[in-house]
């Protein structure tokens, strides 16, 4: 394996991570929702989930390398035939516009935080996100190595320091009620479906060994990251519904600058996945709309503008549990996929 290989597939795996960490992960709320608000047995269906992920995103690229896919239509008719792949094709667009919109609500929401217009935000992110797909795909993945290993780094470091000032003795939590097992499916599920968008269209352009080396080191990257992040929350578990941000709640005794780190850290996790949405919608129609790629991303950024007007935390609790429970079915597919072309092999044998 050459050095050329290992960095094309870690900029793949930032490209991943990028996509995972929007502002619900960041922020801490989703790790709280489908892990932590289970209690400390959460810690081992993190590493579940995150088992599941590697093992999806692999079959994900591995289909879009074998085909050839320019988009994720044609991976979805391999893994879930034809008429189900029509219906999910609309649900990934709807998924993709909708999360966009979340994404440019939070950054509308982040400068209010800061006592500046929510519009200002709204469209600062829109002229970033244009500017990133001047540089066709290889802008989108320089992007994502650039700013993903600030975003690991903060977050990694937040998460340390905390856990260096206190002990597992400290942790006063009863077990949650429910399967966190189940919920820890349901985390994957969540964050499958942009995936699928954005990974079937870089599949076609990678080898095998750089697939194995983005799934891999993603996996272990994000797994390392929700294990301490999810053990954080854990310690602040009494005060954790005290706070939107779950972070904050960690960063309580902190000295004043963090905040203005973690403020610039949610911001770029909002980014980093508008960008990876924008990605997808735009690598779908490609092939339909005959007009330069940055074109097509500005559409899309016009279209979803207006649409913030419903809300960041609305949008948060309406749109998140519906698309939870609708990928469970697709990423169930995903995972059968190797034994479905496993059993044909013997059929045909």
């Amino acid at each position: 394996m050459t050095l050329s290989t290992v960095w094309k597939g870690a900029k793949i795996a930032f490209l991943i991570i990028g996509t995972t960490i929007g502002a619900g992960y960041a922020s801490g709320r989703e790790l709280w929702e489908f892990f932590g608000s289970y209690g400390p047995q959460s810690q081992k269906a993190v590493l579940v989930s995150m088992i599941l992920f590697s093992l999806s995103c692999y079959v994900i690229m591995m289909v879009s390398h074998r085909l050839k896919a320019p988009h994720y239509r044609l991976v979805l008719e391999e893994i879930i035939g034809l008429r189900l792949a029509k219906a999910y094709d609309v649900l990934i667009f709807f998924y993709l516009l909708s999360t966009t919109v979340v994404m440019f609500a939070g950054s509308g929401a982040t400068l209010v935080y800061w006592e500046l217009s929510y519009w200002v935000g709204v469209v600062l992110i829109g002229i970033f996100v244009l500017f990133v797909f001047l540089r066709d795909v290889e802008g989108v993945m320089s992007l994502n190595s650039l700013l993903i290993p600030v975003l690991i780094a903060m977050l990694l470091l937040a998460c340390g320091l905390f856990l260096g000032q206190n002990s597992m003795a400290d942790i006063e939590m009863e077990e949650g009620q429910g399967n966190v097992l189940s919920s820890g499916i349901a985390f994957t599920a969540l964050n499958i479906l942009p995936l699928i968008a954005v990974l079937s269209a870089i599949g076609s352009k990678v080898n095998k060994e750089e697939i194995a080396v983005s799934c891999v080191g993603s996996g272990i990257c994000l797994a390392l990251i929700s294990l301490l992040y999810n053990q954080s929350l854990l310690f602040v578990s009494q005060e954790v519904m005290l706070y939107d941000v779950p972070l904050f709640a960690i960063l309580q005794n902190f000295p004043p600058e963090w905040m203005v780190g973690v403020s610039v850290v949610l911001w770029l996790a909002i980014y980093t996945t508008a960008v990876s949405n924008i990605f997808g919608l735009v690598s779908r129609f490609k092939d339909q709309v005959y007009m330069p790629q940055w074109a097509v991303a500005g559409g899309f950024i016009l279209l979803v503008m207006p649409l913030t007007t419903f809300g960041f935390t609305k949008l948060i609790q309406f749109l998140y549990p519906l698309y939870g429970v609708l990928n469970l079915f697709i990423l169930a597919m995903i995972l059968l996929y190797p034994l479905k072309q496993l059993a044909l092999y013997y059929d045909k044998q």
